[in-house]
This record gives C-alpha cells, structure tokens and sequence, in this order.
C-alpha cells in the first residue's frame, strides 16, 4: 500500500426511519435566537406600557394635588372674606342697634357734648368759627327752616356771654308764675337751672341754663313731647370741658 491514504468511514447507525444513515445534533440556535428576540420586545413593550400608564397615572395625580391646592387657597381666600364681611356686618349691625348720636360743640367754647336720638336730625345756624354766639337745631327727621314760631325738639346755644346775664332774662317768667325753677345736679358737679312753663316764645316747654367757663350753654325743647329725651338722655349725657 504505496502512498495510500486509509480512511476510515463512520460506522452507520440505525435512524428513525428503518434504515442507516449518519446522524448528527440538530441545530436550535436559529429559533432560540428568535424566541429570545420576541421575549425581549414583549418585556419592552410592556415597560413602555407601563412607563406611560405610570406617567399619566402620576400627571393625573399631580393635576388633582395642584386642583386642590388651588381649591384650598380659593376657599381660605372665601373663608377670610366673609370672616371680614361678617365682622363689618356685626359691627355695622352693633352700631345700628345704638339708639344714640353724639353731639359735639365746639372745641374753643368748652367742647360740650352730650347723646340724642339718632332719629333726630341736626342743623348748625352758626358754628362761632369767628367767635359770637353757637347755634344749633335739632328735630326728627329734617330740621325746618329756623324760627321763633316752629317748634324744635332741641334748641342749642352758647352765648358768648355770663350764665348771670342770661339767666336774668328768665326772672319776669318766673315772678309772673308763667315758669318754674329747678336747680338741677346734673353729675360731676354740674348744676343747671332747669325752667319749665311757657317759654320766650310763647311754647310750654323746658330750658336749661349751665355755665362753660366764661359762656353760657342754654338747652331747651319746645314741646312736653320731648321732655323725656330732654331729661333722662340730654341732660343725663352732658359732659364739657371745664
């Protein structure tokens, strides 16, 4: 056997299909390699699905925690409003129940000051601005245009002269009987004469005369119909600057 190669054949093996034949190992790495692919898109998809349902999930939530921080602030805002309309209410509705006004004279002639009815209008004649005699009226409702023959619920003045030099012009009223005298204690050491009868004027009424340093303040009402306010709320109230 010069120069020949011996080879050495395989020895055959029964197949699956009655007869010899040479086996060898069946490949998979093409179909693996596709089900490894197709898992993988699977995993993928489902983490984009999740991400994007996770994403609307988490705008849904973000938008409901801003609308209610934007409710919460709109409602404290509410609150705060009627808290404050409620408080101005109560206090215009505390003011109103106050049956009273005040009435201030002026500074420079003893600011006097005294309550009346808040039903009563007020009507300034002359204000002494420029010195001289304050005059004032006062009437529910409206105040008509000032005379000796109107009757007012509440005449003011303040002569700018001594409580001695007015209170002798009462003297005739008095001896004659047309008026009576009552030295009144109004409190805090003040007194006032207080005259009840028929008046200068010809109107059954009452007047009071008291003394502000060098002036003499009269108050005085025209009609019985006004002697309860003039007593217990007028003259009651007076205070003034010594």
């Amino acid at each position: 056997m010069d120069n020949q190669q011996i080879v050495s054949n395989p020895i055959p093996t029964p197949n699956n299909y009655g007869g010899y034949g040479y086996d060898s190992a069946p490949s998979y790495k093409h179909g693996s390699s596709s089900l490894v692919k197709t898992a993988a898109l699977a995993i993928v998809s489902l983490i984009a699905v999740g991400l994007a349902v996770l994403s609307i999930y988490l705008f849904v939530q973000l938008d409901d925690a801003r609308t209610n921080v934007e409710g919460q602030i709109d409602e404290a805002v509410a609150i705060k409003v009627k808290e404050n309309s409620d408080q101005l209410e109560a206090e215009f509705a505390e003011r109103e129940k106050q049956e009273y006004r005040d009435f201030l004279g002026p500074v420079d002639y003893g600011e006097l000051s005294f309550k009346y009815p808040k039903t009563w209008s007020l009507y300034i004649a002359r204000d002494a601005a420029n010195g001289g005699d304050y005059e004032a009226y006062m009437n529910p409702l409206e105040v008509h245009a000032v005379s000796n023959t109107t009757i007012y619920a509440l005449r003011i003045f303040i002569y700018n002269r001594s409580f001695e030099s007015v209170a002798d012009s009462y003297n005739g009223s008095l001896s004659s009987g047309n008026l009576s005298l009552e030295i009144r204690d109004l409190g805090n050491g003040v007194n006032a004469n207080v005259y009840t009868g028929t008046l200068n004027n010809g109107f059954y009424g009452r007047a009071a005369l008291l003394k502000i340093r060098d002036k003499t303040v009269l108050l005085q009402t025209d009609s019985q119909l006004f002697f309860d306010d003039f007593d217990n709320i007028i003259l009651h109230t007076i205070t003034y600057n010594a």
